[in-house]
């Protein structure tokens, strides 16, 4: 019912203040506002939230470099009886 992504190169330092603006958030029991892609998406977890949380390096013989990875996923469950229920709530 909706998607956004964003990537981008960002510091170290700039990553940390952005995870724990969301940590901030999440912990408030509250909405929480992402910004992706120069547009607001503002999402509601309910709790249980299920955490995964991954750790990978990928690298190939031959290579001066290993690409190494973390990803973590928050998901949750929340009532929607219609497709406008289910969808994200986005301003640009």
């Amino acid at each position: 019912m909706g998607a956004l992504e964003t990537k981008a190169q960002r510091s170290r330092a700039k990553i940390a203040d952005d995870l724990r603006k969301l940590a901030d958030q999440l912990g408030g029991g509250g909405d929480v506002t992402l910004e992706l892609g120069g547009k607001e998406v503002l999402l509601n977890p309910s709790d249980p939230v299920t955490f995964t949380l991954e750790a990978e390096s990928d690298w190939s013989d031959g290579d001066t470099k290993a690409k190494q990875r973390i990803e973590f996923e928050l998901v949750w469950r929340r009532e929607a009886r219609t497709a406008e229920d289910a969808a994200l709530s986005i301003r640009k």
